[in-house]
């Protein structure tokens, strides 16, 4: 009996950290060129705060909260001349100026396939304004046919990509 009782409360202590984060997960899916693309995120709320406002630049944003933000796609997929062969990438973003920011696509570590490793690529995002402030984090992707769209939204901030799928 003792000994179940320090297993329950050695799970409740490790897992505490985890569940004080209280972030939601999320994942944007598409099918394109008959493939599926798909993106699981972490969901921060903005709590009263600016967060891409207050990123520095240059400084690598973990896009989302708590576990990596992971790209899983069945299809090649080409930002322009940024091509990304088939297969599992964590992303990241980077403010690269004010107003300016940019998709980091890395290759999982060997050590930790949920951790970023070398980099594939870096995929310029378009910034818009959204009409309304958006509370949570949001991930969107859209496609028709072969053409698709990766869309972040935060607060009142919209950062894009177009691509293509094969």
């Amino acid at each position: 009996m003792r000994r179940r009782l320090l297993l329950v409360l050695a799970s409740a202590t490790l897992a505490a950290p985890a569940l004080a984060q209280n972030n939601p997960r999320g994942e944007a899916r598409a099918t394109l060129a008959r493939k599926t693309v798909s993106i699981e995120y972490g969901r921060p709320s903005l709590k009263g705060r600016d967060m891409l406002a207050e990123a520095k630049v240059g400084t690598p944003w973990r896009l989302g909260a708590d576990a990596a933000t992971v790209l899983d796609t069945q299809a090649d997929l080409a930002f322009g001349s940024v091509k990304l062969p088939r297969g599992q990438y964590i992303l990241r973003a980077t403010k690269v100026a004010e107003g300016q920011w940019q998709l980091n696509v890395h290759r999982p570590s060997t050590d930790n396939p949920r951790s970023p490793g070398d980099k594939a690529a870096d995929v310029p995002l378009v910034s818009s304004t959204l009409p309304e402030s958006l509370e949570v984090f949001t991930i969107e992707l859209r496609g028709d046919g072969n053409k698709g769209e990766l869309q972040l939204k935060w607060g009142t901030a919209a950062l894009k990509a177009a691509f293509e799928a094969s």
